[in-house]
């Protein structure tokens, strides 16, 4: 089993990192994959999937959030890439808060989660989650709303609704996405083109 690997990330693609350990190259599928920085040493957290046909890894940023996907692909009918859809749509901290508060609408905001995957997330994680310490965890952090985890809608449009919306397809949320596209803005007097704004912007995030 690996546990992490350390390197610099040779390139990124749509759903994957490049990863380059002492000369080899290893490809680790991750949710958010422009989020990390190229060219710059980097430990990668890993979970190893070994099927008949391929041997896979799913690539994190940090133990927690490696140890939060572990416990999502112990629920029936999730499955890693759906694990990694649900970190890249919300944070882990959005995610336990919705399953602690049994916030169903919430969960079935998330891709490939339906209302009854939702109730099996609840009913399979919350007492899993306090007794892992998540919930302790989540308690020494300030809340980020009162209301619990609760994504702001972008109802921009133009070009500013088309980069945030470019940035969703490569797996940012609408939080993220919608912060990285108006720091970029504030660079700039007039709009730029789109794949510049773009660039800017995945830049901005994997600052962040």
């Amino acid at each position: 089993m690996i546990e992490f690997l350390e390197g610099t990330v040779a390139y990124a693609g749509a759903d994957y990192i490049a990863i380059n350990v002492s000369g080899v190259g290893y490809r680790v599928f991750c949710g958010n994959p422009y989020r990390w920085e190229p060219n710059v040493q980097t430990r990668v957290y890993t979970h190893q999937v070994v099927r008949e046909d391929a041997v896979t890894l799913y690539g994190f940023p940090t133990r927690e959030e490696r140890d939060l996907f572990r416990m999502l692909l112990d629920v029936s009918g999730i499955g890693p890439k759906a694990g990694l859809s649900i970190l890249a749509a919300g944070t882990p901290r959005q995610v336990v808060q919705a399953i602690q508060q049994e916030n169903v609408v919430f969960l079935t905001k998330l891709p490939g989660i339906g209302k009854k995957t939702a109730q099996r997330l609840i009913l399979d994680l919350k007492d899993k989650l306090k007794k892992a310490g998540w919930v302790h965890a989540l308690m020494q952090q300030p809340d980020d709303s009162a209301e619990g985890p609760v994504e702001t809608p972008v109802s921009s449009g133009g070009r500013v609704g088309e980069a945030i919306e470019a940035l969703m397809a490569l797996g940012y949320n609408e939080e993220e996405a919608a912060w990285a596209v108006e720091e970029a803005r504030k660079q700039w007097e007039d709009e730029p083109e789109l794949d510049e704004w773009i660039r800017r912007a995945l830049q901005l995030s994997m600052k962040r």
